[in-house]
């Protein structure tokens, strides 16, 4: 587990770093490897000591049936389209450099492929910054689950079994003829 935090924020980013912490011991939080803490563009990024140490793999962040969004206009297409179709929106605001957005990105996919009710949405922070910053994103990876539009659920760091859970709500309040 794991989670990358914005350095504008750090008050706010440590209470969130602690919550998503939860399922550890305390003793756990402060388990973090300095050397694996790295910055960039104002965020920070940590992860656990018992992670797997994935820095040297290729990981394909928008496989299966995920979208990658690289332009503001392509962001309001999806959007549109889905809203046309009666679809609920899943976007991931994610870094390539991000280590716990590299390790929820395999289960990210599978999901696109698992769940075809939703779309599945990828946003680079780094590649739409300011598009980002819009989404007030503090911390990647971040997940938000949209319907019209509108936001009807969040998702903040790469908490794999929450992510899982939140799907299935989603998917499970959407009648069972649009499935």
């Amino acid at each position: 587990m794991g989670l990358c935090l914005d350095k504008k924020s750090s008050k706010t980013a440590a209470i969130v770093f602690q919550i998503s912490y939860h399922g550890y011991a305390s003793s756990k939080i402060n388990d973090i490897e300095p050397h694996k803490l790295l910055t960039t563009k104002g965020i920070f990024c940590a992860r656990h000591k018992h992670d797997a140490d994935d820095d040297d793999q290729h990981i394909e962040f928008a496989g299966g049936k995920v979208q990658l969004i690289t332009t503001k206009d392509s962001w309001d297409q999806k959007l549109s389209e889905a809203s046309r179709d009666g679809k609920i929106v899943l976007a991931n605001f994610s870094a390539t450099w991000c280590g716990p957005c590299r390790q929820i990105a395999p289960l990210y996919s599978e999901l696109s492929e698992k769940y075809p009710s939703l779309l599945f949405l990828l946003v680079d922070v780094d590649e739409l910054s300011d598009f980002s910053t819009s989404w007030e994103i503090k911390a990647t990876p971040t997940f938000f689950f949209l319907r019209d539009g509108q936001q009807v659920d969040k998702l903040v760091g790469a908490n794999k079994p929450e992510l899982q859970k939140k799907i299935t709500a989603i998917v499970d309040s959407i009648p069972p003829r649009d499935k």
